[in-house]
């Protein structure tokens, strides 16, 4: 019987225990975060394995290392990425899957034999990823790793870690589980990790962030601090965010703040905000999102490059899954809707990404939410800039804050790579 036919019946306990006291540890994917995770882990001499099918990541890899700089980087490490595991191979405790979402089911059934009866897959996808693997490999061997960095991938075996952080770790059903603080020590070289017991309220908390930050950035086709510096970008996200945060409330799902700062449930525009030219709280929540596109400028959206390599975007487990669980609920999610067709067109090579094309979108929509045709943004300058008279407008006037606005909440400092490169690199190579 294989653990695939029947991942019930070979369900561990939370209490069993290894034989070896030394976790083995699988890398399914050297993209940019499966990249920067093995690299800290041979060089802490863990028993890792990184395998990918990639086979110009794996020679590079092979031949100098794993090649990192940026953030907290261990610079050089030696280590080896294996492209296929023999049946001889000995089982791994702990399987981090750090594909893309759309490879990651793919990626769990290739590797779910050489997983240990006692042991876990882990998710370092955004989205809402346990459940699928949940499927293949039982639901106590599954982990969720909401990962609160961003990496990409410059080329094959060069690793750039674009932002700081950790990881959050926990179990679907909430259950204490030994192997997550087991896990989290092991996951500490990288970055602070702590240990969830509501995983699918900080789950749907990061998939808000992602539904906005990704998918527009995959449509205007930039970094996230030169999309976030418009208006009518950030109006389009915080639309986004918000139809996540209902679909989230009535799948009676209670959200977590984001690294224990950034509140979705206060980020959602009200009913009165969605209607309003301008008002405090707007004000607010755009100073927030001209902070974050601050901090995370450098961010690129993963889903765009894979488009860019030809890949399936992940647009289906962000804005989808949030169209398809709001239809079962009968929630409206025209923005989300929108946005993923866009990305879909995009990917089909019907449209380019470009800000006028964002900008597009944003007048598209009006209709869709009700807003009033005064939020719409002034003419695009080309510059990334706001035009003067938009600089000068009163704050009473409108919802858009002072540029000093980026430096106004402090605490978002520590909020975790939104989507834009910090979805990890798929199986082939991010």
């Amino acid at each position: 019987m294989s653990f695939t036919d029947s991942p019930g019946e070979l369900a561990p306990s939370s209490s069993a225990v290894r034989a070896s006291s030394a976790p083995r540890l699988l890398v399914v994917g050297c993209g940019g975060i499966g990249g920067i995770i093995a690299a800290h882990l041979f060089e802490q001499s863990h028993d890792v394995t990184a395998f990918t099918t990639n086979p110009l990541i794996a020679d590079a890899i092979n031949a100098a290392g794993f090649r990192v700089r940026g953030e907290a980087s261990p610079g050089t490490v030696r280590g080896r990425a294996v492209r296929e595991l023999g049946p001889d191979t000995r089982p791994f405790d702990y399987v981090l899957l750090a594909t893309q979402p759309p490879q990651v089911e793919e990626a769990a059934r290739s590797v779910v034999a050489h997983l240990a009866p006692t042991g876990a897959m882990v998710c370092l996808q955004n989205g809402l990823c346990e459940e699928r693997v949940a499927r293949i490999a039982g639901p106590e061997r599954t982990f969720g790793a909401i990962v609160a960095w961003g990496a990409s991938m410059v080329e094959p075996g060069v690793y750039d870690r674009t932002s700081s952080g950790g990881f959050v770790l926990g179990r679907l059903d909430g259950a204490r589980d030994g192997r997550l603080d087991e896990l989290a020590r092991i996951l500490e070289a990288i970055g602070p990790t702590t240990v969830t017991d509501n995983l699918a309220g900080a789950r749907w908390s990061k998939l808000a962030i992602n539904c906005a930050i990704s998918s527009l950035g995959t449509i205007g086709g930039d970094r996230l601090g030169a999309l976030l510096r418009h208006r009518f970008v950030r109006r389009l996200a915080l639309e986004i965010m918000t139809e996540t945060v209902q679909v989230s409330r009535a799948s009676s799902v209670r959200l977590e703040k984001v690294a224990g700062t950034l509140d979705l449930d206060w980020i959602a525009l009200t009913d009165a905000e969605r209607a309003a030219v301008g008002s405090p709280g707007l004000f607010a929540k755009h100073a927030l999102l001209l902070a974050v596109g601050a901090r995370y400028r450098r961010m690129r959206s993963s889903m765009l490059a894979a488009i860019e390599r030809g890949r399936p975007p992940a647009v289906d487990f962000l804005n989808g899954e949030v169209v398809e669980r709001g239809a079962a609920l009968d929630i409206s999610t025209p923005i989300n809707a929108a946005v993923r067709e866009e990305v879909l067109a995009i990917a089909a090579r019907k449209r380019k990404p470009s800000l006028p094309l964002l900008r597009a979108l944003f007048d598209r929509t009006r209709e869709l939410v009700g807003a009033p045709s005064s939020n719409r943004p002034p003419p695009a300058t080309g510059t990334g800039e706001p035009s003067a008279a938009a600089a000068n407008a009163p704050a009473a006037a409108s919802d858009e804050p002072s540029t000093t606005g980026a430096n106004a909440p402090a605490a978002v400092t520590d909020e975790p790579s939104v989507a834009a490169t910090d979805a990890p690199g798929d199986r082939e190579g991010a």
